[in-house]
């Protein structure tokens, strides 16, 4: 009973939370923190309505003023709610082009300011990758980009894809890492606390003077951090 509650409240909220992005892009389209906004708008009052408790150690990331590139494991359709506490000032994401068309949320998402790939199309995404380059260096604004380029729910994370680094390595902006603890299958909707959910964010990672030579180790350095944080933070939440 609890469940089939919590899930109807969450449609609900996913649909006004929709309409107050909109309202948002609409008043200011294309502003590089409305990305921000919208997230806060999505995530406080989910994570009340699950009873959801977020504990988050991201001070660097919040507190970094320059753009930068931020990593983060991706693990459900509830990272919007869980990972929108914590989006810094001016930071837009990467999304796929098909995101544009999905009723509410998808037209927030481009008025937002965020950068939309159509991965079939090599133009296309040479063309974002250009543009993210020029947002990266030029327009104070930093790009939050899922490295293992789908959601996976295990512990370990999938191999990262080159993009991100590639583009840090372009603009020479820094990469911030940013974890989260294993909670994809953990999740308890259908009790009264659903779980507790810890988030951490890593020292910046300088990519001045890198080449595209360097960037097999720059995902194996970062991957390695991300997955010791997540192992650390998974052992704390446990107890052991």
């Amino acid at each position: 009973m609890l469940f089939i509650l919590r899930m109807a409240l969450m449609g609900v909220h996913f649909i006004i939370a929709g309409v107050l992005g909109l309202l948002v892009g609409i008043c200011r389209p294309f502003n590089p923190d409305n990305s921000r906004i919208c997230a806060r708008i999505y995530a406080l009052p989910a994570l009340r309505i699950l009873n959801l408790k977020v504990k988050t150690q991201t001070e660097g990331l919040r507190d970094h003023a320059k753009s930068c590139v931020v990593i983060a494991n991706h693990q459900s359709n509830y990272d919007l709610y869980v990972l929108g506490r914590v989006v810094p000032y001016r930071t837009v994401s990467l999304g796929k082009k098909s995101l544009k068309w999905v009723p509410f949320f998808g037209q927030l998402y481009w008025l937002a300011g965020n950068i939309l790939l159509d991965r079939g199309n090599a133009r296309s995404a040479k063309q974002a990758m250009l543009k993210t380059t020029e947002t990266l260096k030029h327009k104070n604004t930093s790009i939050w980009v899922f490295p293992e380029g789908t959601r996976h729910p295990g512990p370990q994370m999938l191999p990262f894809k080159k993009g991100a680094f590639l583009m840090a390595i372009a603009a020479g902006v820094p990469i911030i890492p940013v974890c989260t603890s294993t909670y994809a299958n953990r999740l308890r909707v259908n009790q009264w606390n659903s779980g507790t959910i810890m988030i951490r964010s890593l020292p910046e990672i300088p990519t001045i003077g890198l080449t595209i030579a360097d960037v097999p180790a720059l995902i194996e350095t970062c991957q390695t951090q991300m997955q010791a944080c997540i192992e650390a933070m998974n052992k704390e939440l446990s107890g052991a």
